[in-house]
């Protein structure tokens, strides 16, 4: 008899073939079969006119922090999410010194927006080594399973100190092997890879560029030379992709045999920049080097409301009388002096915030129950206050004060330029991407992206009216084995015998994202944007269910992954 069969849904295993109707036994923490009439069960789930998948892997997290406090890491986790990796794009927090801690928060702070009060109330830093973060890491349960990267910028200052953060200096050559000698010690003892920044976007929240923007060839070919020694790993890039930085990760790939990873985003500085490097990556690729192209599955947009850390009156004099009052407090005001709106409206400081809104006017949307991340020009604020007859910024503040003081605006920054998805249906149907890029656990108080998978399903296999959508076959695979097999998770992604029991049961008619809010639970009482969905019936990871009709179930059976793990024998 098996522990569970979930029976009779429509199975989309993730493999990228078509969906069938079967039922999945699961025994222990694996699957067992995948088929008909499997039998008697302990329990059995019917899943009639629901879809069964894998349960998602998301490679490009930043729960580095929040692993250590949170064992649900939401907003992630309501979304399916079975599997999460973060160390990403440089940043994390080992190895470090305990006279180090304030600059890691820092730079944390500034490169993912997370703030620094609360990481420096909810990290606790009882670690050095990048195997004592891990092991720290491992001695908490959560719901869902966690790997962990080696960020160059914290090994960096780890070995360099002062100097790691300074761009005039480079390491020695003493230095760059104590780098390798850490980062193989850190790959042996289970690190997923290896994460390097090499954009200016990233910035320590003192304005300071990220540590690893300036590194020279003989540092990124010593960190190779280590990965190639341990044999182990991913190498893990975000990029500006400036004249010779793709050629420099590529050499770096080459020498150590690792796959290689960019991140790739159209910005809006140089729109066609993204194809560039996706021909760089697919020339890679032809010459044998093992590399792919990390895309997301829609725009990333700036969110503005009143709770937000991007508003766009707090630099008006008459918000900063208000800025420190409850939010509830300060709503009521506002909803009940219409002088103060007037004055908020009319009396505008001359400033460059107030001027960067302005430059917006047309470029700014409503997020509210309907949630269109795919929004057309005529339904911009601009285009909607023209309509109405009425001042921009008075529109503006009636659509934030909407749902009591909740309501936001998004301005699409990247992955938007043509004012629609084209891009980033191109990019997720090239063979050479992955999908990563949502950054669950960061920008908690500008940009909320972890809905992802949500996103993927609803909108690209089922909602899309601007034009053509994908196929929910292709992107389900794309999101489970596809990126479990990039990095090394072998073991997962696949609803097949021996694989892990990591699965979601969804009600695809009502799946639905929910309009993203703001919620204060973070360590120091810490505020963060969050966005929850409707139609998850059933979560497993490792065959425990974990969620039950888009609710916990208390269960927390997600554990450390460590190291490179290989298909189940047999499969």
């Amino acid at each position: 008899m098996h522990d569970q069969v979930i029976r009779g849904g429509t199975v989309i295993d993730g493999s990228g073939s078509a969906g069938r109707t079967a039922d999945v036994a699961v025994e222990g923490a694996r699957i067992v079969a995948v088929g008909e009439k499997l039998g008697p069960a302990r329990r059995e789930i019917n899943a009639d006119g629901l879809l069964v998948t894998p349960g998602f892997v998301d490679i490009h997290t930043h729960y580095d922090g929040q692993a250590t406090w949170d064992p649900y890491l939401t907003p992630s986790s309501w979304h399916g999410v079975t599997t999460a990796v973060f160390g990403n794009c440089s940043v994390g927090f080992a190895p470090v010194k305990r006279d180090q801690t304030d600059y890691l928060i820092n730079l944390m702070e500034g490169v993912e927006d997370i703030p620094g009060t609360v990481l420096s109330e909810g990290v606790s830093f009882d670690w050095e080594s990048f195997p004592e973060y891990l092991d720290a890491l491992e001695t908490m349960t959560r719901s869902m399973d966690i790997g962990a990267q080696m960020p160059h910028a914290a090994l960096r200052f780890y070995v360099m100190g002062e100097r790691g953060a300074d761009h005039s200096e480079a390491p020695t050559e003493g230095e760059i092997k104590h780098m390798g000698d850490l980062l193989e010690e850190a790959l042996h003892a289970g690190a997923l890879g290896f994460t390097t920044s090499r954009t200016t976007k990233h910035r320590a929240a003192d304005g300071r560029v990220t540590p690893t923007l300036s590194a020279r060839e003989a540092e990124l070919l010593g960190m190779a030379a280590a990965m190639k020694r341990a044999g182990k790993g991913v190498i893990e890039v975000n990029s500006d992709f400036g004249p010779g930085e793709f050629e420099a990760m590529r050499a770096a790939a080459e020498l150590s045999g690792r796959p290689l990873s960019c991140l790739i985003v159209q910005v809006r500085n140089a729109p066609e920049l993204w194809r560039e490097t996706m021909a760089n990556i697919h020339a890679a690729r032809d010459a044998g080097i093992a590399c792919n192209g990390q895309v997301h599955v829609r725009g990333i947009g700036m969110l503005m409301g009143l709770e937000t850390r991007l508003n766009p009156f707090h630099t008006h004099p008459a918000w900063q009388l208000l800025a420190d009052l409850e939010p509830r407090v300060r709503f009521e005001r506002l909803r009940s002096d219409a002088a103060l709106r007037e004055r908020l409206v009319t009396e505008r400081p001359e400033d460059k915030h107030t001027a960067w809104v302005d430059s917006l006017i047309d470029n700014l949307f409503r997020l509210d129950d309907g949630v269109r991340y795919e929004p057309a020009s005529d339904e911009s604020l601009g285009a909607e206050a023209r309509r109405q007859g009425v001042a921009p910024w008075a529109l503006l503040l009636d659509w934030l004060m909407a749902s009591d003081g909740q309501g936001l605006v998004m301005h699409p920054f990247e992955n938007y330029y043509g004012g629609n998805l084209d891009d980033i249906r191109e990019m997720l149907l090239d063979d050479a991407s992955v999908i990563g890029v949502a950054d669950g656990g960061a920008h908690v108080g500008v940009i909320c992206d972890a809905g992802a998978p949500t996103f993927m399903m609803t909108h690209w296999t089922r909602d899309r009216t601007r034009g053509p959508g994908l196929p929910l076959e292709f992107l389900i695979h794309k999101h489970t084995h596809g990126n479990a097999l990039a990095y090394g998770l072998g073991d997962r992604g696949l609803l097949a015998p021996g694989y892990k029991a990591d699965i979601n049961v969804i009600d695809y008619d009502a799946l639905r994202l929910k309009a993203p809010r703001v919620i204060y639970d973070l360590p120091a009482g810490g505020r963060r944007l969050v966005q929850e969905s409707d139609g998850y019936r059933h979560t497993f990871v490792s065959g425990i269910e974990t969620r039950r009709d888009d609710a916990f179930t208390g269960e927390l059976p997600g554990t450390l992954v460590r190291g490179e793990r290989g298909a189940p024998t047999g499969s």
